[in-house]
C-alpha cells in the first residue's frame, strides 16, 4: 500500500502518464510542463488510482486556477484526497469567482466548518494536505519549501483505515466561458538552473 507522497509527477514531458493517472476524465492534457484540465460545467480531472494512503503522509501541488471568465458562482481548481465513501474527501478549493481559498473536510460533498481565506496567487501558489500524529494539516506555500499552516483537524477515522484513497486535481465552472486550470510539481520541487544561464532565464520566464 503506497502512501500519497510516493505519487510524484512534474508533468515536464508533456505526456499524460496513464500509469499514474488511470482515472482521468473530462478534457485534459499536458502542455508547457504542466497538467492542464479544461474548466467547464461537466467537471474534469487528473485522477489517480484508488491505491494510496494519506495516513502519515502528504500531498502537495502548485495550482494555477482558471480565470472566472463569466462564471456567476463557481470556477474552481482543487486538490482532493478521496475516501471510499462518495462525497467524503479532504482538500483545497480555489474559486476565482469569489477569490476564496477553501480548506475542506467534506462529508456528503460539503463541510459546514470549512476554513476560507482570501486567495493570494503568490502566497498560496502551492497547497499541501498532510497527516501525522492524529492531525490533518492544510498548509500553503509560495515556493513549495516554506509552509504556513492554514487549518488543522483531528484526523477523520477514514484517513487511518482507508488504504485505497484517490487523489484528484479537478476543475469545474457553473457557467461562463470554458477555459482551463493547470497543476504542476506534484510532490516535487523544480530544480532552478544556475544563475546566468540561458536555461535559467527560460525557466524564470516560464514561471
Amino acid at each position: 500500500m503506497p502512501v500519497l507522497a510516493t505519487l510524484v509527477d512534474d508533468f515536464d514531458d508533456n505526456v499524460v502518464n496513464a500509469t499514474l493517472w488511470p482515472e482521468n476524465y473530462g478534457v485534459y492534457s499536458e502542455v508547457g510542463g504542466r497538467a492542464r484540465v479544461q474548466c467547464d460545467p461537466n467537471f474534469g480531472a487528473y485522477s489517480s488510482a484508488a491505491i494510496y494512503s494519506l495516513a502519515g503522509s502528504s500531498a502537495f501541488v502548485r495550482i494555477y486556477p482558471p480565470a472566472a471568465a463569466g462564471a456567476t458562482t463557481t470556477a474552481y481548481a482543487q486538490l482532493s484526497v478521496l475516501s471510499t465513501v462518495e462525497g467524503t474527501e479532504i482538500g483545497f478549493r480555489i474559486n476565482t469567482v469569489t477569490n476564496i481559498l477553501r480548506m475542506q473536510n467534506n462529508t456528503d460533498y460539503w463541510d459546514a466548518a470549512a476554513v476560507e481565506i482570501t486567495y493570494d496567487a503568490t502566497a498560496h501558489a502551492y497547497v499541501r494536505i498532510s497527516e501525522a500524529g492524529g492531525t490533518v494539516t492544510w498548509a500553503t506555500s509560495p515556493d513549495g519549501s516554506t509552509w504556513t499552516t492554514r487549518r488543522t483537524l483531528a484526523t477523520p477515522a477514514w484517513v487511518t483505515t482507508t488504504t485505497t484513497s484517490e487523489l484528484r486535481l479537478e476543475t469545474y465552472r457553473n457557467n461562463g466561458t470554458n477555459n482551463f486550470a493547470e497543476f504542476d510539481n506534484l510532490n516535487t520541487i523544480p530544480v532552478t538552473p544556475p544563475a546566468g544561464s540561458a536555461k535559467r532565464a527560460a525557466f524564470l520566464a516560464f514561471l
